[in-house]
């Protein structure tokens, strides 16, 4: 099966120059907590509800901080052509939940989750797996810095 059959096709996409209220209230919208953030065509970065908080709200920066200073740059995706047990697998090695869909000319047509996986595809048991796994990264048991 492949992936733009089970992607979800109407992401919302927000700017970088777009405040943090602004993205939080269009994922509190579509009730959502990652956003694409474009520039033009192009995809420039991910926002999620979770950068939004530690990369800017504990900093002590306020609703009118950019997206940009939140976003996470370096984009990991998927094309919409891709088998869904290849894009199950590369979710499990880079322990990731969602990944924006583009087309071979990398233009966004969508995002695929875990769930969207999960109502349609058997491989995503394994992709869950190796993205719980416990790592270092996001591991609340190391002392705050």
């Amino acid at each position: 099966m492949k992936i733009s059959e089970v992607m979800t096709r109407d992401a919302k996409i927000v700017s970088p120059t777009d405040t943090l209220q602004q993205a939080a209230k269009l994922m509190k919208a579509c009730d959502c907590g990652v956003l694409p953030v474009g520039e033009g065509d192009r995809l420039v970065g991910m926002i999620t509800d979770r950068d939004i908080a530690v990369r800017c709200i504990a900093e002590g920066k306020g609703p009118d901080c950019k997206v940009r200073d939140a976003m996470t740059q370096e984009v990991k995706y998927c094309f919409e052509d891709e088998d869904t047990s290849h894009v199950c697998a590369n979710m499990s090695d880079i322990q990731v939940r969602r990944l924006p869909v583009l087309n071979r000319s990398k233009r966004l047509v969508g995002i695929v989750s875990l769930s969207d996986l999960a109502r349609r595809s058997a491989g995503t048991a394994k992709a869950l797996h190796g993205i719980v796994r416990r790592t270092q990264q996001h591991n609340q048991s190391v002392a705050a810095a």
